[in-house]
């Protein structure tokens, strides 16, 4: 027979049947534990507030993202780049992702931290996404961390008072700037994209100049290589950052 087993033809031990019954048989272990591990996987234990923990309304998602600038993205590379860090329930769960957490202003290259409702993966072309947009505000170096602390503390305490229409918020660490934004679900809503922007302002304590835009993720799908002419425009009018002593 040519099979695995074929090795042990010449053994003299007499441990033939032996030897093949315990291969097996770890064969039928390891398929099992990697049923179970992929069953697992698919149907991951819900999480729950602990015991006299502070639930939060919504369930929350951290995620991370390193990529190499001036290279061209497809949404599915996309995709792969951005990895999971953890979903938190509860006030107290929270501040234990965050506390261990690297701050945006420490962080190197071209990074970026995510924080989004269960569910909702960091993209534009996720379900919950697709039909929304952005705030957007560009910081000079120095403040991500504190603008991105102020923002997620916002958000999590349902500070803006739309609904269900907060998707989630994003800090980007670029070599010249930073940027934040926040996606909400429903971009021709102009009366909830204005709330978002005026509580925003507030809780960021911006100045009254400071320029913010909102772009829809349709119009950033449009454009090529997730980085088109519209956002090199874009970064070349919107020069005024956040200057905040």
């Amino acid at each position: 027979m040519n099979n695995k087993f074929d090795a042990l033809k010449d053994d003299d031990s007499g441990d033939h049947d032996q030897n093949e019954e315990n291969s097996t048989q770890k064969d039928g272990e390891k398929e099992k534990a990697e049923r179970d591990k992929s069953q697992g996987s698919s149907k991951r234990k819900a999480v729950v507030p602990g015991p006299a923990e502070h639930p939060l309304q919504y369930n929350y998602t951290f995620w991370y993202s390193r990529r190499t600038p001036g290279r061209p993205t497809s949404s599915q590379s996309y995709e792969q780049n951005i990895k999971q860090i953890g979903t938190f329930a509860s006030v107290e769960q929270f501040w234990r992702f965050y506390s261990h957490m690297v701050r945006p202003g420490d962080l190197t290259g071209h990074s970026d931290f995510h924080l989004f409702k269960e569910g909702i993966k960091p993209m534009w072309e996720d379900d919950a996404n697709k039909n929304g947009g952005k705030w957007i505000i560009r910081l000079r170096k120095g403040l991500a961390s504190r603008c991105w602390e102020n923002l997620i503390l916002a958000m999590l305490g349902e500070q803006f008072m739309v609904g269900e229409e907060i998707c989630g918020a994003v800090v980007s660490v670029r070599f010249q700037e930073d940027i934040i934004s926040i996606w909400n679900k429903t971009a021709s809503d102009q009366a909830t994209t204005a709330r978002i922007r005026d509580t925003l302002r507030r809780v960021l304590n911006l100045p009254p100049n400071t320029i913010m835009e909102y772009k829809t993720h349709t119009d950033s799908i449009k454009m090529p290589g997730r980085l088109g002419p519209q956002r090199l425009l874009f970064q070349n009018l919107w020069k005024p950052r956040l200057n905040v002593p």
